[in-house]
Formats: structure tokens, sequence, C-alpha cells
């Protein structure tokens, strides 16, 4: 019992430690740490999942709009900053995601390109549609088998706010199984990494 302990012990340690690990990976942050909230259940997006996605995305414009939904750490949301995106919504219920958030934007003195909401995700869209915002990404990470994933994208669509133009990104379980199509979204591409997957939306033209 004692090193069953020691061992579940020893994990929480080395995986607390690994909330250390997150990285700026390109662009003019390139490199800087980041933060992840100690002791939630959050699950950072891995650094070659993140890299792949923004090999996936290619350059990303100066004028572009970001949202980040289920921010967590906001490093999503940074790593467009860094890349050269005008400005990034960070999205989050957690009191102890916005904290770490708004450390990670304060140590890669991205503040002024940022706007950081306390609130449920789906309010917080259901909120941004009322203000006619249109965002040109939109990525979202719920957390695992919680049903969020549809909820989320039958919000975004009722509230408008993707440009026509724009594209959704849905990190989620692999096999989760949702329609290709909804509404006038349309799943463009998937792509799985280990046991999760990206899925790339954009609207019907």
């Amino acid at each position: 019992m004692k090193l069953q302990n020691f061992i579940q012990n020893m994990i929480k340690y080395i995986l607390e430690q690994r909330r250390d690990l997150l990285r700026v990976i390109s662009g003019m942050k390139k490199g800087y740490r980041l933060q992840a909230p100690r002791g939630q259940k959050t699950r950072p997006t891995k650094d070659r999942i993140k890299e792949s996605l923004f090999n996936i995305l290619g350059n990303i414009s100066t004028e572009s709009l970001i949202l980040d939904l289920y921010a967590g750490s906001g490093s999503i949301g940074i790593e467009f900053l860094s890349r050269g995106a005008r400005q990034a919504y960070f999205v989050d219920k957690s009191n102890p995601c916005i904290k770490v958030i708004k450390q990670n934007l304060n140590h890669t003195k991205l503040e002024s390109s940022s706007k950081v909401i306390k609130s449920d995700s789906i309010r917080a869209v259901q909120l941004l549609g009322k203000e006619n915002i249109k965002f040109n990404y939109i990525f979202m990470d719920p957390p695992f088998e919680q049903g969020l994933v549809i909820n989320t994208l039958v919000t975004i669509l009722e509230a408008g706010i993707l440009d026509e133009s724009g594209l959704i990104i849905v990190e989620h379980e692999k096999g989760l199984s949702f329609d290709g199509t909804l509404g006038h979204f349309k799943r463009v591409d998937i792509r799985n990494y280990g046991n999760e997957s990206l899925s790339f939306y954009t609207q019907k033209q």
C-alpha cells in the first residue's frame, strides 16, 4: 500500500511539473514558457498537436480575430497572437484558468491585443453574437465526454459569430460521433493524434 501511494504521488508530481512545460512554438513570442492551471482537470493541447495545427493553418493574417473557447491556459490563442493575429478573446469559466491566462498574457506581453472573459463558453458565444463580432478562427477544446461539442457548435451557428470565410477548430476525443454537416457548417478535415482529434469546420458557400 505504501509503495502504491508513493507511485501515485510521484505520478501526480510529474504531471504537475509537466504543466510548466507549455511553450509558444513559433512567431514573435517563440520559446516563451507558459503556465497551466495546477490541480485543474484541464488538458493543455500537446505541443505536437499545436505544431501540426498551425502547420495546417499556415500564415495567419494580421487582421485575424481569434476566439479561444474553454481556453484553459490560453496557449492556443497566444500562439495565434504570436503568429501575427490582430486580437484574441479568451473564454473560460474557471477562476484558476482565468488567473493563469492573465499571467501568460502578461508574461508574453500580449495583454493589449487580448480580451479575457470569465464565463461559461456557450453563454459567452451568445453574448458575443449580440455584439455582432465576427471571428476568423474559433478554437474550442471542451472537456471530453460531456456532450459540449455539438451544443457549442450549435450555439456558434445560432449566434452568427463566424466570419463567412472563417474556420472552427474542434479538439475532441478520437472516435466521437457527430455529423460532418451542421446547419450551414461543414467539416472539411479531421486529423487524429493518438486518442485525440482535430475537426475543422467552415461555412458552406
